[in-house]
């Protein structure tokens, strides 16, 4: 996410409108469409898009390694999804967010500083803050308090909720609200109380109801003007707080995203996002290229940052050379420090400096040699190596991803190298490397992230029973069509 003093903006977003296409298969399966709208409008150029999306991929990672106590991984606009369902008597859409584990919502009166521009009203459904009707304030002695504040004692709590000292000493303070907690994103954050209340999902019937849903509402903000649905990997995420009711939809979810490469005509279809597990028939099966089975990665555990979903890199193979990651990629420390963030909301994937510029030294080794270097494109983009393609494609290189768990991942050429006009140059055609250096190892949080950009044309699957992580290459388009008619 790019830093607060940037002018960047918005170049697709993913809207999901549970209200209008939820369905619901008799094995308790939710499946939600994904809409992509792109923005393009407010770039003067390709370079432009993309220099951005560089520029908000970078501080997206800075913000993973330099976080405040109570800092998720920022949204980054252009990996937005919204979601909508009811709380209480009222209809709320939310981001949703996978690196954050706590669900907060703007309510009356809100007040929300340095928010011109941030999203686009009309493209939203129920933007708006709500009022707290049937509400309950949740109690500072409870697990959920401890948790949004990192786990600090109950004595600590009810001293901050202002208990009287006589009710602490015999730990009585159920009667005292959960002290306000502060969240910050990359270039907004926001300041909440926690409540609890009864959340309603549409489903075929009957609906899906948690009685006693708890959510925090915020009066005020800075730069986000829409509320989050946390789906890490934290106690009060959206996942985990229907994991209490229905484990078969919380314990396992799923997206896969329709490849678009930055081209609007791409983006036409639903994405779906699948919570719980859904039947793979022998029609689905015989499908060409649709099918596969998913290679699976274990999920790493992170003392420091327990909501990421990090996964373990062994390595990166250009054509038939394999290049050895780091340590610092292939696990977590007991700082919580290293491995790999599977992040829906960064574009970009990043690498360790040594690391990236050793896969990009092969990847030029073997293109260098066959295609013109695109500098200039390079500078305003934010990627490279860039190329001028007027001798074609073919001699790009194939790229695999070695994970933890002996799972090897053949990405499709279009998630990491993208091809397009280059609108400066006599309209000659260029293709950049969708990598990015993400600094040098010795930095703390994450080493590296898997951006959306890799993962499109796969369906990504989070099994927190199993403690993993899932690839299984899609036609995202027609999996949502099959699991529509089923």
């Amino acid at each position: 996410m790019a830093p607060s003093s940037s002018s960047c903006y918005v170049f697709f977003t993913l809207f999901v409108f549970i209200s209008l296409f939820l369905f619901c298969s008799a094995s308790g399966t939710l499946v939600f469409p994904l809409k992509h709208s792109f923005s393009r409008t407010q770039f003067n150029s390709t370079h432009h898009l993309l220099k951005s999306t560089t520029v908000r991929s970078a501080s997206r990672l800075h913000h993973h390694r330099h976080p405040h106590r109570q800092v998720s991984l920022p949204l980054t606009p252009g990996s937005d999804y919204t979601l909508s369902f009811s709380l209480g008597s009222q209809t709320i859409s939310l981001y949703m967010d996978t690196g954050s584990d706590v669900v907060w919502l703007p309510c009356h009166p809100f007040d929300c500083i340095l928010c011109e521009g941030k999203y686009n009203p009309t493209s939203i459904p129920n933007p708006g803050p709500i009022n707290l009707t049937s509400a309950i304030p949740v109690s500072c002695k409870s697990r959920a308090c401890s948790a949004v504040h990192s786990s600090l004692p109950s004595s600590d709590l009810c001293t901050i909720a202002k208990c009287p000292l006589e009710d602490i000493e015999i730990s009585d303070c159920k009667s005292y609200s959960c002290p306000p907690f502060y969240y910050a994103y990359g270039d907004g954050s926001f300041i909440a109380k926690l409540y609890s209340d009864e959340l309603s999902i549409p489903m075929s019937f009957p609906s899906l109801i948690l009685q006693n849903f708890t959510f925090g509402c915020a009066h005020s903000a800075l730069g986000e003007p829409i509320g989050v649905a946390g789906f890490g990997r934290g106690t009060l995420s959206l996942p985990a707080q229907l994991a209490n009711n229905s484990p078969e939809i919380g314990n396992y979810f799923s997206y896969c995203l329709v490849s678009h490469s930055f081209d609007t005509n791409q983006v036409n279809r639903p994405s779906p996002l699948i919570l719980g597990r859904y039947t793979v028939d022998e029609k689905m099966k015989q499908m060409k290229n649709y099918y596969s089975d998913y290679a699976y990665t274990p999920m790493l555990e992170n003392p420091k940052h327990p909501y990421f979903y990090s996964v373990g890199l062994e390595g990166v193979s250009i054509g038939k050379t394999k290049i050895p990651a780091p340590a610092s990629l292939r696990r977590v420390d007991r700082r919580g420090n290293g491995g790999m963030v599977v992040d829906s909301g960064t574009t970009f994937t990043m690498l360790p400096l040594k690391f990236y510029e050793a896969v990009v030294t092969e990847f030029d080794r073997r293109v260098g040699p066959v295609l013109k270097r695109a500098n200039l494109v390079e500078e305003k983009t934010g990627l490279r190596p860039c190329y001028y393609m007027d001798s074609g494609s073919k001699n790009v290189p194939q790229l695999l991803l070695h994970f933890g768990g002996n799972s090897s991942v053949v990405m499709p050429r279009r998630n990491y190298f993208h091809e397009f006009v280059d609108d400066e140059k006599v309209k000659s055609k260029v293709g950049c490397v969708m990598l990015m250096n993400g600094g040098d190892e010795g930095e703390s949080g994450p080493a590296g992230i898997l951006g959306n950009y890799f993962q499109q044309g796969f369906e990504v699957v989070y099994d927190l029973e199993k403690k993993r992580v899932g690839f299984a290459k899609r036609k995202c388009a027609s999996l949502w069509d099959n699991l529509n008619q089923h």
